[in-house]
């Protein structure tokens, strides 16, 4: 009997080696594929000419314009025109929630800030 047993083990072994491989293979390239599309997601959503600033916002208004407040102290006026992906209502949630906000945005004409999604 016990060369019965030493006969499975070797086999039973590589066979979970083999599962573990597997497992650890897919769960490294669903990791890889997530931050990927984390990191080159907006640019393709959004274009090549889009710029991104993180921030709270600490002003809402007229409309739908709004000033966000950088990490770095820096004030940045936005104005959310036709193309702009954000309600008054987010806006204002977050200005209330004081909650961390990304701008996807496009600089124009005479340095104002066009915002084209709000998150």
């Amino acid at each position: 009997m016990k060369d019965a047993r030493d006969a499975f083990l070797p086999t039973f072994s590589s066979r979970l080696f083999a599962a573990l491989f597997v497992i650890v293979l897919i769960g490294s390239l669903s990791l890889i594929s997530i931050l990927g599309i984390a990191i080159i997601g907006p640019a393709v959503g959004h274009g090549t000419n889009v710029d991104h600033a993180a921030g709270k916002i600490v002003e809402v208004g007229p409309g739908r314009d709004f000033v966000l407040l950088t990490e770095t102290g820096q004030r940045l006026a936005f104005q959310c025109g036709n193309g702009c992906r954000a309600s008054l209502a987010h806006l204002q949630r977050h200005l209330r929630e004081h909650a961390h906000t990304d701008v996807y945005y496009v600089a124009g004409t005479n340095k104002t800030l066009m915002a084209l999604d709000v998150d």
